[in-house]
């Protein structure tokens, strides 16, 4: 039986698994937290030279001015491409670098990629420095096939995908490194389960609301107002007109998991009157005069961001109407609209015929609950053949003793030489 190129692939991956295995640690080395953004520039040169010696080239690209940039966290970013022997289409994979901080509960060192029953955990591991080496393997994989492919092999590894991606795949974005004229399909391996195909996104509205009181001393409240009180009828309102509202709207976006499929709203953060003091001395005591709020709204595609904002305005104005004194200030963070890629475009079309050809199986074509860096190569890159396919476990993301599955990240390395070959006009039928 003659070899196929798509068995040349998978032999030339298998050979691979301890590389991979070393390189997924040797990135989870990297302490790549954001914020503040720690260790980029490092990270980024770390695969900027290992692609090099697979003949890429290979850009370093400063995000000046972006949120977060500065001379000691510059937020550097990697586009490394290399051109095949004949004219064709652009392949390109991308990774975020940065990671989201630590937090309590590990068992293991965050940062020393330990291995135990087939999984490397580690800060990152899953989401998605995992991803980020079975996309190299992948790429390494079809340069050493022999396979004379047409058009151009392309991956960038970018930096504060974790904090909106400003600084990253955005500015790339904005400075035409995402133009539909060098790049034509696009596959970022997020952790949304080795055997899922994902087409898109939720949208997502960040406000916060800051409701306005009187101060006044704490032992004499009734010459004050308390913000916090006001606060507290808003929560109220929220509990009993929107939650419900919310929970009665679902989508036709393939959205994972279940709980997903509704419109939902998280209450980030809040806080009332003065800030707590650290020292351990006691504030004074006073009414509060200012509480504040950031809400995480999570809409779908069949809404209407202009709508998704006018219901909580509603409830604010319909306060300000019924409650005593009551005042309020609403400032939009950001917004992102929900992305969906077309099932039929042909980078979906290929990794989902990969993922049967490597496990046999048919994929899950799925949306993901929160938002990545998909917005931005449809939104600014105008790019519409775009998906996430990646081997970690997307309920792992940001939990302590995150990992990835060994055998996880193989696959998905065959998945995506597979797909990429496709894609670049190769046949990869058995």
């Amino acid at each position: 039986m003659t070899t196929t190129l798509a068995s040349s692939l998978r032999t030339q991956i298998d050979r691979r698994h301890d590389d991979l295995v070393e390189l997924t640690r040797d990135l989870i080395a990297f302490p790549t937290i954001n914020p503040p953004g720690d260790a980029y520039q490092p990270c980024a040169e770390y695969l900027g030279n290992r692609l090099k010696d697979k003949g890429f080239d290979v850009k370093y690209v400063r995000a000046k001015g972006t949120p977060g940039d500065s001379d000691r966290y510059p937020r550097i970013n990697i586009v490394a491409r290399r051109e095949g022997k004949h004219p064709g289409p652009c392949v390109h994979f991308n990774g975020h670098i940065d990671v989201v901080e630590v937090g309590q509960g590990w068992s293991v060192d965050p940062f020393a990629g330990v291995i135990k029953d087939g999984k490397i955990f580690g800060r990152g591991a899953c989401d998605m420095k995992g991803g980020i080496a079975a996309a190299i393997i992948a790429m390494e994989a079809i340069i050493d096939s022999g396979h004379d492919y047409a058009g151009t092999l392309e991956f960038s590894g970018t930096v504060d995908e974790e904090s909106g991606g400003f600084g990253g795949v955005a500015y790339l974005a904005q400075n035409g490194w995402f133009d539909k004229s060098r790049v034509d399909h696009v596959i970022i391996p997020e952790p949304l389960n080795v055997d899922r195909v994902c087409i898109g996104h939720r949208g997502v509205w960040w406000a916060q609301i800051e409701t306005h009181g009187r101060i006044a001393h704490g032992s004499m409240p009734f010459f004050g107002d308390s913000a916090i009180e006001h606060m507290g009828d808003v929560l109220h309102r929220f509990e009993r007109d929107l939650y419900p509202a919310l929970a009665a709207r679902l989508t036709d976006m393939p959205v994972v998991p279940d709980g997903a499929k509704q419109s939902t709203i998280n209450i980030n953060s809040i806080h009332g009157g003065q800030d707590e003091r650290d020292d351990g001395a006691l504030p004074a005591p006073c009414v509060a005069d200012s509480c504040r709020m950031v809400i995480d709204r999570r809409f779908l595609i069949e809404e209407k961001l202009e709508s998704v904002r006018g219901e909580v305005k509603d409830i604010l104005d319909n306060l300000s109407k019924t409650r005593e004194n009551f005042a309020y200030t609403m400032t939009d963070l950001f917004a992102v609209h929900p992305s969906m890629t077309d099932p039929e475009r042909p980078v979906v079309r290929a990794t989902s015929d990969a993922i049967h050809q490597v496990m046999k199986k048919s994929a899950q074509i799925v949306c993901s609950p929160g938002t990545y860096d998909q917005k931005h190569i449809e939104r600014i890159g105008k790019l519409k053949d775009c998906i996430a396919y990646g081997p970690g476990i997307l309920d792992l993301a940001h939990q302590p003793d995150e990992y990835v599955v060994i055998d996880d990240m193989v696959n998905s390395a065959k998945v995506m030489a597979l797909s990429a070959c496709t894609l670049l006009g190769g046949n990869t039928d058995d």
